[in-house]
């Protein structure tokens, strides 16, 4: 009789970070669902296509209360991939896992469709599909248009940040932080008359300033997405 083996193959694990966005929990918990609810309601959908991290380091409840919160937050139709600042014990069972070692990101408030916070320049809105920005978004402003692209005829400060639900065409050296497509449009670009970056992403994939390779530096650029890889090249 003649016996064929086959040789079992190792699984192969990976480790590779993903962009989510964080919601920090805050007490009294009730109020802070409904300040949810309320941001939600100007941006419907924001969150529906989106990983969420839970923070909890600024509350403290037991796994029923965190059990009864992911549940809430799952009825708005958020989505929590894992918890951070909850002490293992009270993340067991059915609750997601803790989530440890994540960067920060930038952070900003939902606003009224189209707002520009902090008094950034004048801004024009046409059909509730684009926002054009007449001037520089300096630093500490942030722009954010869920409802479709965002053009800048100036440049972006270091520190300031473009968020849109579309494409971003930005006319000046992008210095800051730029995020298209937050509401889920994996078609989304980002061009710059010079890519500066402190952070660039789309969809939920992204790259930093170290990410940026040095001959692209201070150069036209734009940024896409080819399957899950961010790309970026120079625009001739």
């Amino acid at each position: 009789m003649l016996t064929v083996t086959s040789e079992r193959q190792s699984i192969m694990f990976r480790a590779r970070s993903y962009m989510a966005f964080v919601l920090t929990a805050r007490t009294p918990i009730a109020d802070w669902l409904a300040d949810l609810d309320a941001s939600i309601e100007r941006s419907k959908g924001f969150f529906s296509r989106h990983a969420v991290a839970l923070d909890l380091s600024a509350v403290d409840l037991n796994p029923d209360a965190i059990a009864h919160l992911v549940a809430n937050l799952s009825e708005r139709r958020i989505r929590v991939l894992g918890v951070e600042g909850a002490k293992p014990a009270d993340a067991e069972g059915e609750l997601p896992p803790i989530l440890r070692g994540g960067r920060d990101g930038l952070t900003f408030v939902l606003p009224d469709h189209a707002v520009v916070v902090d008094n950034a320049p004048a801004q024009k809105q046409h059909k509730l599909s684009s926002m054009l920005i007449e001037g520089p978004v300096r630093s500490g402003q942030s722009v954010v248009f869920t409802e479709g692209d965002v053009t800048v005829l100036g440049s972006v400060g270091s520190g300031a940040e473009v968020i849109a639900g579309g494409s971003i065409h930005i006319y000046g050296p992008l210095r800051g932080r730029a995020i298209a497509g937050v509401s889920g449009d994996a078609s989304a670009r980002i061009f710059c008359r010079r890519v500066e970056a402190e952070f660039l992403a789309i969809d939920s994939y992204y790259k930093t300033t170290d990410d940026i390779a040095d001959d692209l530096r201070s150069q036209p650029a734009q940024a896409w997405l080819e399957g899950e890889m961010l790309r970026i090249s120079s625009i001739n």
